[in-house]
């Protein structure tokens, strides 16, 4: 983990989105973990199991394995938890212990599997995977260089993200879907390359030490 800011107080765990969109969103999500650290609030980014540096396979990664990791990372604080999820990181702090959650743009699992059927039909390797049968032992399939589980795209096909409890959810101004706050900017995760947007970064800081300072009170 990398993490950020005081070493008491208030502390946010965040929960990158999956495959290719945490690549292309982690040097946004360091910047905002950042502006939180100049607001007094502690930040800790995890790479959980088949993530980044961890040295497990992404094909071995498994969803209650994610939401296991993330869970004992919070628990490592020993302070005040909030838990910051971008896309379908909503879908990973379900058996955290947390004081709040705070989500940005997040999305179903049934919504990030069929962009990510999509995007193997448009590389020309559509995937052949029966979401409903639990039985099928069949091996890993490949979806833009990453080799996923079967077990894995099942679990994260009928995954929905925590909608109980202190919640925020936030999304872009373009997103018709239904939210507690609307920001402008542009959707990163969505980017062919990897990017930044600071401006974006400082207003979502912004509205996460807001919105822990209220559930403080």
């Amino acid at each position: 983990m990398v993490r950020f800011g005081p070493a008491s107080g208030p502390v946010v765990v965040l929960a990158l989105p999956l495959f290719e969109e945490a690549n292309r969103t982690r040097t946004f999500a360091v910047g905002l973990l950042r502006k939180l650290a100049d607001l007094g609030i502690g930040g800790v980014l995890p790479d959980l199991p088949g993530q980044n540096d961890s040295p497990v396979a992404t094909e071995h990664a498994m969803l209650a394995g994610w939401r296991t990791a993330f869970a004992a990372c919070a628990a490592t604080t020993g302070r005040p938890v909030h838990s910051v999820a971008i896309r379908g990181g909503s879908l990973v702090d379900h058996d955290a212990t947390v004081v709040s959650r705070w989500q940005f743009a997040p999305a179903k699992g049934e919504a990030l599997i069929r962009e990510l059927f999509r995007t193997a039909h448009a590389a020309g390797e559509p995937v052949e995977i029966d979401l409903d049968a639990w039985s099928d032992e069949g091996g890993p399939v490949t979806i833009a260089g990453n080799r996923l589980s079967r077990p894995l795209l099942r679990d994260l096909n009928a995954a929905d993200c925590v909608r109980e409890g202190n919640m925020r959810v936030v999304r872009l101004d373009t997103d018709p879907a239904v939210a507690d706050y609307k920001v402008e900017g542009a959707p990163l995760w969505r980017r062919s390359e990897p990017g930044d947007d600071p401006t974006l970064a400082a207003s979502l800081a912004d509205d996460i030490a807001d919105w822990i300072d209220r559930c403080a009170s």
